[in-house]
């Protein structure tokens, strides 16, 4: 039996002195704890981490989120200044494939086109730091302290790292999925009666013995968030993560050196995400004043905003060996099995200031 972690030590510290953890107090702790949390230690991403993200599998994710970033702020009538927001940037490598399209498309300087990133990791901001390298950047904790004016706001593979609650239906009754101790000293799931799931988050049909309803009280308010500022400034935001359109289930899954884990194991040292619910966050983003397009696949998305024809002018001036990774790239972006692709499991949603068109490809 492996040592516990020192994050786990502190875990059963606080379940014998308060009683077991709701699932999302769990996750946060995980994730985000001051010393121990996973995103808090260093940098998880790539070949070398725990889990690759679509920037880091090709520039040309990035750069046609770029043009796509053009398009909507060509609508928004050209402001002179840019302003980008990111959240949970990584290691900035988006970002700055976004920025380097932008500006030549926009013939807009660095100094023109601010980027905003939200990101609490001291190691990130590092990283992301020295990727930006004489761009125009700022770091903030929240999208409360970005400066006021129109804005395109980017969220890739941010909201499945956001803490969800869970209910399970048991014996004709909700009751609430924590994290205890077993007899053996261990961490463990049970329930604890008397809680309900929100009236909003349950599907239409009736629940069965054993249904599992997630439901993340900081993705609500950081889509209201969202939705407030793009409502009330001129802004629009692109969304893209893994997730599903609603329904009973446990996406609640772990991920370390590229495979899958127990959520309860090692905590503080792998990486804890849930598949988003496109269809809440819809609602949320309108319930906030926001115009909402989508969601569609990621694979549709990209190949209507040209992924093919960029991958075929790349492969223009490639070697036999880059061609064959460009194709790879291609495959792993916009494919949709899900043991090699992201296609199909990937979903893209935009919101915006109800006076700007639906954008491109979401008509």
């Amino acid at each position: 039996m492996t040592d516990a972690t020192p994050l786990e030590a502190i875990l059963k510290q606080m379940i014998l002195a308060g009683g077991p953890l709701r699932l999302d107090h769990y996750m946060g702790l995980c994730l985000s704890h001051p010393a121990h949390g996973y995103y808090m230690q260093g940098d998880p991403f790539g070949a070398r981490g725990d889990f690759v993200t679509a920037p880091e599998i090709s520039q040309m994710f990035g750069e046609l989120i770029g043009v796509w970033s053009v398009h909507v702020w060509q609508s928004m009538g050209a402001p002179r200044h840019l302003r980008l927001i990111e959240l949970g940037p990584g290691r900035g490598t988006l970002m700055a494939d976004l920025t380097r399209t932008a500006r030549r498309l926009t013939g807009l300087g660095s100094d023109e086109i601010s980027v905003h990133l939200i990101e609490m990791s001291p190691a990130l901001r590092q990283a992301q730091a020295a990727r930006l390298a004489g761009q125009n950047v700022a770091w903030h904790d929240g999208i409360d302290t970005v400066p006021d004016g129109p804005a395109i706001l980017i969220a890739n593979e941010f909201f499945d790292a956001l803490p969800v609650r869970q209910w399970q239906f048991s014996n004709g009754a909700w009751a609430e999925r924590c994290i205890g101790l077993d007899g053996a000293d261990r961490l463990a799931i049970g329930l604890r009666p008397g809680s309900t799931p929100p009236a909003e988050s349950l599907p239409p049909d009736p629940p069965f013995e054993g249904a599992i309803i997630e439901y993340s009280e900081i993705q609500a308010r950081i889509a209201t968030e969202i939705g407030e500022r793009v409502s009330s400034q001129n802004g629009a935001a692109l969304i893209i993560d893994y997730g599903h359109l609603g329904g009973y289930g446990d996406t609640v899954q772990a991920l370390s050196k590229h495979r899958f884990v127990s959520p309860l194991a090692r905590p503080g040292l792998v990486d804890i995400t849930a598949h988003v619910n496109f269809s809440a966050l819809g609602t949320v983003l309108k319930q906030s004043g926001a115009a909402v397009a989508g969601p569609i696949t990621q694979g549709d998305y990209l190949g209507a905003m040209g992924l093919t024809e960029r991958a075929l002018r790349l492969k223009s001036s490639a070697d036999a060996k880059q061609q064959k990774e460009i194709d790879s790239a291609v495959q792993r972006l916009a494919g949709e099995t899900h043991a090699t692709g992201m296609g199909r499991l990937f979903k893209v949603l935009a919101a915006r200031h109800p006076a700007l068109p639906v954008p491109h490809p979401f008509q």
